[in-house]
């Protein structure tokens, strides 16, 4: 058994420690634990196997909002060389601070709120994010690493279903939209599973998906971005309308359409995301 799979192995059970702490999710703060580390081993183990890896070795990883640590002793059990935790709750901090007590110089501790911090930040080592994310900033966190999605190597999220179900969202359905139009312009992107509510302490109302999403070959620079997120605010705000109607406001749009390979007649639903950047490019 590799030492650090040891080290997690000796640590007390999740519910132990919850337990110890008196820790308990806080709603303002979109906290929904994950106690079962056979759950958190195999959203690690799902990731991997996608990404053709067996473990994390030579990458920094990044955990958002790791709670009492489940989905954190299960990162660990694959061995990244660097781990950075990033955790606005300071009870949860002190349960980081006992699990690198064991572990020592390999996990990095931040006590800070994740909108805030710099990813941007140069380093040598390959990057990917982990994260069960808290659900009230997982769209905004997640349409910002995807605006500079080349930094990162892979992304391994959770969201709730219905946000799940958006992204992924095909051409034509009621869930395909703006966010839709960037995760699949900017990476590839593998449902790796979804998980009954009854999987988390507190259970929610609704189901969640593990999503893995690997940047394309040639994503797109954050000039394109800007004038992409320009463009589908202004189509999507009356989706059913053509866009002859809810773009009228751009100069020669019949002409920018037609070289786009757009008709007028169509509305936002129906225009794949490489049609939506032909079009943004001409604007």
């Amino acid at each position: 058994m590799p030492e650090l799979a040891q080290i997690i192995a000796s640590l007390p059970s999740l519910r132990l420690t919850v337990d110890a702490h008196g820790l308990m999710a806080k709603k303002t703060l979109g906290q929904n634990f994950l106690l079962d580390s056979n759950i958190t081993d195999k959203i690690i183990r799902s990731s991997l196997e996608a990404q053709n890896k067996k473990s994390f070795s030579g990458c920094h990883v990044y955990e958002i909002g790791p709670g009492p640590g489940g989905l954190t002793r299960s990162i660990l059990k694959a061995e990244p060389q660097q781990l950075t935790v990033i955790e606005m709750d300071e009870r949860c901090v002190k349960i980081m601070e006992e699990i690198r007590g064991k572990t020592g110089d390999i996990m990095e501790i931040v006590n800070g709120d994740a909108l805030k911090y710099d990813f941007a930040q140069t380093e040598e080592l390959p990057k990917q994010i982990i994260s069960n994310l808290p659900y009230n900033i997982s769209v905004p966190l997640l349409t910002r690493w995807l605006a500079d999605i080349s930094r990162y190597n892979a992304l391994t999220l959770m969201f709730q279903k219905e946000v799940a179900d958006r992204i992924t969202a095909p051409l034509r359905t009621k869930d395909y939209g703006r966010i839709s139009i960037l995760a699949q312009l900017q990476c590839k992107i593998t449902r790796l599973f979804d998980l009954n509510p009854e999987c988390f302490v507190p259970a929610p109302k609704i189901w969640s998906s593990v999503l893995l999403f690997e940047p394309l070959p040639q994503p797109l620079a954050p000039a394109q971005i800007q004038k992409l997120e320009k463009l589908t605010a202004q189509a999507f705000a009356q989706r059913r309308k053509m866009i002859r109607q809810s773009l009228k406001s751009i100069p020669e749009l019949e002409q920018k359409c037609a070289a786009a390979g757009i008709p007028l007649t169509a509305r936002p639903e129906e225009i794949s995301p490489r049609h939506f950047l032909e079009l943004s490019a001409r604007i």
